[in-house]
């Protein structure tokens, strides 16, 4: 029985009867169906769906007149790359259809097949992309909570290999800025692989102490030495059968290099206290926020590690690389604050976009996402404009343009803006201070001293976790 919650699945085949026979199968399944009638409509259709009514599985003859079905594979895959595709032929399995599958089609049906086989073949479709694959079109081509936005040819060149690469079983190291989604991009390469149904394991070699790093990445057993309690699974334990990221490679220790690099080759892990080591089977995808290479010439990182994780590398461009992507970044984060906050869309003016375009970003995208949080808390609901866009260890001159004003322009500083946002900030959480701490990026260290320099802490609430704002 049907549910307006239930996946919807498009069916393409020339042929009436096929299309009503295969419907009548998924229907009595409880999924939702269209159908088209050749490869054309069929591209109609995925055009007309978005995210919030996805189509989650298509099934497409092979022979059709017009675009064949082959053909038809090959465009809707570079356009929603993540949809799962099976194809369905009464030739056999022939070339094409076995080169489709090296490209990501999900399986190939024989007809006739039988309803157990058609049932078997979309579960399997579902099982490994799942509801939180939503296809979106073009750049927003990742898990559907925290999409890759971009329009930039060199980004889609980039992530189309990302997707040649995630079928097979390469280690992947991606080199780029901090700010830019280096674990976005490896989340993809998971989410696209055979393995997306099992663990994403992340570990950020940069942020756990060197003493720790070793029992957090291969684990240990209870009694190993003094005060292990208990067994701990390592990071590669964990990761068994998935994806394991070793985020910020570079940083890792020469001492500890010698012992990734030998749990690689072996495909094994010593765990601290076991008498046997441990057989793995991952995919893992490596980051760097600086050109590892270099690290090598300068003695910081093994050569023979390097090569070894360096199988299939990826480049994320920096944002200033790539300015063409921020009227949609822009677009993308105003929808997800109001989605997330439960506000009304706003909107962001051409003016406010310019100043965007001109930036360095130095954070990247990172910077971006905040520099338009703050801003829609400064616009309060109405459109972004540039007096809005609030940006460190700046002063920004801000063109008034109302008709009814002969100055000009007007200067904002950074501290009157600050103030601004802080104090709003505050009181749209009512006062919270963690809370507000926590939406502005600071600690509540800093938030206090902000406070203090304003004027507006009473010291008889230094310590208060709310406290009432004034204007």
């Amino acid at each position: 029985m049907q549910n307006k919650d239930s996946q919807l699945i498009l069916i393409v085949d020339d042929e009436p009867s096929m299309r009503l026979a295969v419907s009548a199968s998924l229907d009595a399944l409880g999924f939702r169906i269209l159908s088209a009638a050749n490869a054309e409509e069929a591209l109609q259709i995925l055009e007309s769906h978005t995210s919030r009514d996805p189509i989650a599985l298509v099934l497409t003859d092979l022979k059709m007149p017009g675009m064949s079905g082959i053909e038809f594979f090959h465009q809707a895959k570079t356009e929603w790359p993540l949809i799962p595709i099976i194809m369905m032929s009464a030739f056999g399995t022939v070339p094409e259809a076995v080169e489709a599958m090296k490209a990501g089609l999900l399986d190939y049906l024989v007809k006739p097949f039988s309803e157990e086989a058609l049932s078997a073949a979309v579960a399997k479709g579902l099982s490994v992309y799942g509801k939180e694959a939503v296809p979106e079109r073009r750049g927003r081509i990742a898990r559907s909570d925290r999409p890759i936005i971009t329009e930039d040819p060199e980004m889609l060149k980039m992530l189309k290999m990302a997707r040649v690469v995630a079928a097979s079983q390469a280690t992947v190291m991606i080199e780029a800025e901090s700010g830019t989604g280096k674990e976005l991009l490896a989340r993809f390469i998971h989410d696209s692989s055979p393995r997306a149904h099992q663990a994403f394991v992340a570990i950020n070699c940069a942020a756990v102490p060197e003493a720790l790093l070793e029992s957090e990445l291969f684990g240990f057993e209870k009694g190993a030495f003094t005060g292990a309690l208990e067994k701990k699974a390592g990071r590669f334990e964990l990761a068994q059968n998935g994806t394991l990221l070793l985020d910020e490679v570079g940083e890792m220790q020469l001492s500890l290099q010698a012992k990734l690099l030998r749990v690689l080759q072996e495909r094994e892990v010593d765990v601290l206290g076991s008498k046997a080591p441990l057989p793995i089977d991952i995919r893992v995808i490596a980051t760097s926020n600086r050109p590892l290479l270099a690290a090598v010439k300068e003695g910081k990182f093994r050569e023979d590690l390097y090569y070894r994780l360096n199988v299939f590398p990826l480049r994320i461009p920096p944002l200033r690389e790539r300015l063409g992507d921020i009227p949609a970044l822009a677009d993308h984060f105003i929808r997800e604050s109001a989605k997330n906050n439960q506000s009304r869309l706003t909107s962001i003016s051409t003016e406010a976009l310019s100043v965007l375009e001109e930036m360095s970003w130095r954070g990247n995208v990172r910077e971006f996402e905040n520099v338009m949080a703050r801003a829609l808390l400064l616009a309060g609901g109405d459109v972004i404009q540039p007096e809005h866009l609030l940006f460190a260890e700046t002063m920004y001159e801000v063109p008034d343009h109302s008709t009814a004003s002969s100055l000009g322009t007007r200067t904002t500083t950074v501290r009157e803006t600050e103030r601004k946002l802080i104090l709003d900030t505050l009181a749209q959480v009512s006062g919270n201070r963690t809370h507000a701490a926590r939406i502005l990026g600071i600690s509540i260290r800093t938030l206090r001293n902000k406070l203090r320099e304003y004027h507006k802490l009473d010291p008889d609430c230094e310590n208060a976790e709310t406290m009432r704002i004034e204007p």
